[in-house]
């Protein structure tokens, strides 16, 4: 039996329990579109200040219902899941506490904040007060760095849901709630603001259905459902998501402006797709743990864990086997298959990032990618995948291409 053919018998019974996640949150997005009665009428573009969108207004009336909150700001004027976290953090003032509690945040959002790079417009230069509360020794959320880091003076609380470049557990729903309940002790007023990025439809409740007053991420991640071309999304409080939507437009304009260029077809079908292709991804990445671990690579999470985002890490080891890894990556995508990709220094990024991503969309996470930043212990990071079946091909390739 090829390892390939072992790796999927071994994991099917896994991937049954996936489907049932998958269809759940299949039928929570067709409730939300009868909620908003979605019809032919919302895919009529919008120009110049957008004024009366009602595809807009639909597609925003969805995703609130989804993530089970008061409001959504769902706009393709977003250009990334860190333009829409960092509007969220434009809630804070000078002078304000913001506390980290899943220990350092993503690259770019530490340019954001102001611990690492030179962005003249950080949290820090515009007087905000940061600390982190530090992960455990084995990557979890740690209540007592919580407790003793969140106070009375403590105005945010940040949880970044998905691991990042870093070796460490995803977050699961339930444990999330654990630390928002164990934040609501310490300070009822702060608002507890979630990184949902990757995380998306992975499991059957979202960061706000288990107590966080905001969540963000971008379009071209999980809810694009591979179709969105760009944008991103923020959903909470109505008082929060009215605050930060004159952040993106001005002040007395707020949400009710923004044209959406005739993307409203494709953003609502990509939605309604998503939990689909979550779904795949999902598949695909468990397939990927165990053909990894059957070649004695060290990886996160391990096939039979339970997941939250759609990422798999992978240890190679060394250089050049996580460029072999990259490069077949991209030699197995369906656009701009023909080049090899070849780490370079990129804007957020505090090491050379090497890039595989034959993606339609630039930059899509959703579908079938692969990065990592070039650092020992040369860490792999594969995510998304049109259907599982391509993910499975694409391994081959990887497999074939090396003698491990």
């Amino acid at each position: 039996m090829r390892p390939i053919d072992k790796a999927r018998e071994a994991i099917r019974p896994i991937w049954e329990e996936q489907y049932a996640i998958q269809k759940n949150n299949q039928r929570k997005v067709l409730e939300a579109f009868h909620e908003a009665k979605v019809g032919s009428h919302c895919f009529h573009d919008s120009t110049g200040y957008g004024y009366h969108d009602l595809g807009r207004q639909a597609l925003e009336q969805v995703y609130a219902s989804v993530f089970g909150t008061e409001a959504a700001l769902v706009r393709p004027q977003l250009v990334s899941g860190t333009h829409a976290i960092t509007l969220g953090l434009r809630l804070l003032k000078p002078g304000d506490e913001l506390i980290s509690a899943s220990g350092p945040p993503y690259d770019t959002l530490q340019q954001v904040i102001g611990t690492a790079g030179t962005a003249k417009q950080s949290l820090l230069q515009q007087g905000v007060h940061y600390k982190e509360a530090p992960l455990s020794a084995d990557g979890c959320l740690d209540h007592d760095a919580i407790r003793q880091t969140v106070t009375k003076n403590t105005d945010m609380v940040l949880f970044q849901r998905s691991r990042g470049y870093s070796w460490r557990p995803s977050i699961q729903t339930s444990q999330l709630q654990q630390a928002i309940e164990l934040v609501r002790t310490r300070n009822p007023r702060c608002i507890v603001f979630v990184d949902n990025c990757y995380g998306e439809f992975v499991e059957e409740c979202e960061p706000t259905n288990v107590g966080a007053d905001l969540a963000a991420g971008s379009l071209i991640k999980n809810p694009g459902g591979t179709l969105a071309v760009s944008g991103g999304y923020l959903v909470g409080r109505q008082s929060l998501i009215d605050r930060i939507a004159e952040w993106l437009t001005a002040p007395g304009l707020g949400a009710g402006v923004g044209p959406t260029f005739g993307l409203n077809r494709t953003l609502l079908q990509g939605f309604f797709m998503a939990p689909h292709v979550v779904g795949e991804a999902l598949a695909g990445a468990v397939l990927a743990a165990q053909v990894f671990s059957q070649m004695g690579l060290e990886v996160s999470p391990l096939p039979k864990e339970p997941r939250t985002d759609i990422i798999q890490a992978v240890k190679f080891g060394s250089r050049s086997r996580l460029l072999h890894f990259c490069r077949q990556i991209q030699a197995a995508s369906a656009i701009d298959a023909h080049f090899a990709p070849e780490p370079d220094d990129m804007p957020g990024y505090q090491d050379p990032v090497v890039m595989a991503g034959g993606t339609f969309i630039q930059g899509s996470s959703i579908e079938l990618s692969a990065d990592a930043p070039m650092r020992h212990p040369y860490i792999g990071y594969l995510q998304g995948g049109f259907s599982r079946h391509h993910v499975e091909l694409a391994l081959e390739s990887v497999i074939d291409g090396e003698k491990w």
